[in-house]
């Protein structure tokens, strides 16, 4: 069970993104309207935020500011949602529920969904490429390179054309890790790091610890997620829980079993902690949320 702070903060840090994603997506009653009403019921209302945790956190590691911290949680928030929209989408997943409510395409259609991934997209990468925002201009650009790279074909979108060539075939644990470290631990990575290089100084003994870090903690993710998959229900996880055995997909639990799948989980938990061994105090929130990921019950 995570400590008071850490929910105290986790809880302000979800609030807090919610009044800035708000702020930073179009008002539902600017032209097009429907477009942008779906936009924001894809984004606001939900959703554990764990990539804007981890960018907050590590932005705290690093002394960064707060509102630097912000933009970045909220570029990665964006990416995560605008793939969640397209993952649900019949051609893909084909899910009718996220996060607790009827997917973006249920609740509108499928081309105003498809759009809604579009845009959240790229309003994404123009949060980052915003001139003023006092970082140096090559660093600034590093996190939006950063985070096209973790987006596209050598990470969420290539990790997930693997997971749609992956239906019903046999993989090793080998194979299900690359496919994972790129669908799922690219972004995870990548969040973690826009916070470490939101600050005005970056320090690249930390940027090495922190994505060591991230890398752990993103395939630990992944195989709780495997684990809810196969044991928590529809309710609890706010989205159709079993769908993954239901579609034939290679998952952690059916190639490895839920006790050693529970085993790797561990394992990964204290490779991350590991990550951070030379780092103080400053710290504390990743490895709390380290403790969160491979804990948590949704």
């Amino acid at each position: 069970m995570p400590d008071r702070s850490f929910l105290e903060w986790s809880l302000t840090i979800q609030q807090r993104m919610e009044q800035v994603l708000d702020g930073f997506l179009p008002g539902a009653d600017i032209a097009p309207q429907r477009l942008h009403q779906a936009m924001r019921y894809a984004v606001l209302g939900g959703g554990k935020r764990v990539r804007a945790l981890l960018a907050h956190a590590a932005a705290e590691l690093s002394g960064a500011d707060a509102a630097l911290a912000e933009r970045a949680a909220s570029a990665v928030e964006l990416i995560h949602a605008y793939s969640l929209v397209h993952d649900d989408m019949p051609c893909m997943d084909d899910d009718d529920l996220r996060r607790g409510k009827p997917s973006c395409h249920k609740q509108y259609d499928d081309a105003t969904a498809l759009l809604v991934g579009d845009a959240l997209q790229t309003l994404a990468f123009q949060l980052l490429a915003e001139p003023g925002l006092g970082l140096a201009p090559a660093q600034q650009l590093q996190m939006v390179q950063l985070l096209a790279v973790a987006s596209g074909s050598r990470g969420m979108a290539g990790g997930q054309a693997i997971d749609l060539q992956s239906v019903g075939q046999s993989l090793t644990q080998t194979e299900l890790e690359y496919m994972h470290i790129h669908k799922t631990g690219a972004l995870i990575r990548a969040a973690a790091l826009l916070g470490v290089y939101s600050a005005a100084v970056v320090d690249p003994a930390r940027v090495k610890a922190v994505s060591r870090y991230a890398e752990a903690i993103g395939l630990a993710f992944q195989v709780v997620d495997d684990i809810l998959d196969a044991e928590a229900d529809t309710a609890t996880l706010g989205k159709t829980a079993g769908k993954d055995a239901d579609s034939n997909k290679p998952t952690y639990v059916t190639i490895l079993g839920l006790p050693r799948a529970r085993d790797l989980a561990k394992e990964l938990h204290d490779e991350a902690i590991s990550a951070l061994q030379h780092e103080g105090a400053g710290a504390t929130r990743l490895r709390q949320l380290a403790q969160f990921i491979t804990q948590r019950s949704f």
